[in-house]
Formats: structure tokens, C-alpha cells, sequence
């Protein structure tokens, strides 16, 4: 089993990767392998809404210059997810928006009912409104969400910062037993065929008519 961790922050050994590097200890004590996706400082266009990826490029997007089409094929061989985000303005990163827009629009499939949570990082304030926008991604994609024993956010303004936050390392720990738990717990469902619902058809409305 692995969990694939999205850290959406340009710097890629700062308080955001601190806080996933946590996560992931305790995914790794309960033998579950982790891998850590690193944005950077690149770039990233926002979606269209071309609409390209469900007829030209199936489960990808059109534009393949970019991280977004490995994020969608890395996705397809994960079986959780922890996106992480730095705090701006009380919301996430507008490069990891970017990204997750065009990842879940052309290639939702690849996270459907796969477990996953945020997590960010905040030298004050903002996380509850970062965290929500973050778990939006999840509840529209029949996605299981992970939490801990509490938001699950670190503060700091530097990495040594962050492990003075002794709540916030607790938060991590427990987030990845958690997602741990599910993980294991989706595995044995699994084996005795207890399958996901099935969706029912999907109808479109809007508050005109």
C-alpha cells in the first residue's frame, strides 16, 4: 500500500514538507510506503474548462507541459492521498489550486473513493479556511476524509518552528495512524468483495430553472 503526499508549497524542505514528513513516519512505522511530490517553483497554468480531457486525452490533461499528468499517473498507483499547503491569505497555495483543478477535472477517477486529507502550515492563522478548501477536492469525489485528533495543521515560520509545535507533530502522527487504519481496514473489504456503491446517475442543475 501507498500513500502518494503533494506538497504544495515552492519550498520543498520547508514547514509544509516538515508536517508531511511526519505524516509519513507513522505511515511507515504501520509499513505503508510514502512518497513525497514536490511542486516547486515552477508555474502552473489554471484549467480551462476546455473540456479537451474528455474527449481528445482521456484521465489527462490536454496541457502535458507540467506536473499535473504525473501527479494523474501516480495517482492511478496510490491508494491514499495528503495534500499540504502553506497558508496565504487564509488559502492554500494557488499553485497546488491550479494543479488540483486540472488533476481532479481530467483525471478524478485516478483519487475516486481513495482516502485522503489536507494538511497545512501557517505561521498564525487561516488553516481551518486552507484545510476546508483543500477537503472541497474530496467530498466532490466520493473520497473518503482522514482526520486526527484535531485540525490538522502545524504553525511555525521555519521547519525547527514546527517541531516546537508539540500538538501540531502529535496531529501529524495520529493523521497518519488514521490514514493507516483506513487503508488497512479498505484492504480487508477488498479481499471479501465489499465493493464501493454504485452511483447513481448524475444530474445536472443550477438555481435558474
Amino acid at each position: 500500500m501507498k500513500v502518494l503526499m503533494v506538497n504544495g508549497s515552492s519550498r520543498e524542505n520547508g514547514c509544509t514538507f516538515t508536517a508531511l514528513s511526519e505524516v509519513a513516519k507513522a505511515l511507515n512505522n504501520n509499513n505503508i510506503e510514502t512518497e513525497i511530490l514536490n511542486l516547486g517553483t515552477s508555474p502552473y497554468r489554471d484549467c480551462t474548462g476546455c473540456g479537451t480531457c474528455r474527449t481528445k486525452t482521456p484521465n489527462r490533461c490536454i496541457f502535458n507541459d507540467d506536473i499535473v499528468n504525473i501527479l494523474i499517473e501516480k495517482a492511478e498507483n496510490a491508494d491514499g492521498f495528503i495534500f499540504g499547503s502553506p497558508v496565504y491569505y487564509a488559502h492554500p497555495s494557488g499553485r497546488l489550486l491550479s494543479v488540483l483543478d486540472r488533476a481532479f477535472y481530467a483525471g478524478g477517477s485516478a483519487f475516486a473513493y481513495k482516502p485522503a486529507a489536507a494538511v497545512v502550515s501557517a505561521r498564525r492563522a487561516g488553516t481551518t479556511a486552507s484545510v476546508d478548501v483543500i477537503n472541497k477536492y474530496f467530498q466532490i469525489n466520493n473520497m473518503p476524509v482522514v482526520s486526527s485528533c484535531y485540525w490538522n495543521m502545524v504553525h511555525g515560520n521555519k521547519p525547527e518552528e514546527v517541531y516546537l509545535d508539540k500538538e501540531g507533530i502529535e496531529i501529524m502522527h495520529n493523521l497518519g495512524n488514521n490514514m493507516a487504519w483506513h487503508l488497512k481496514s479498505f484492504a480487508i473489504a477488498n479481499e471479501n468483495n465489499i465493493n464501493h456503491p454504485v452511483l447513481e446517475n448524475k444530474t445536472k442543475t443550477n438555481f435558474i430553472r
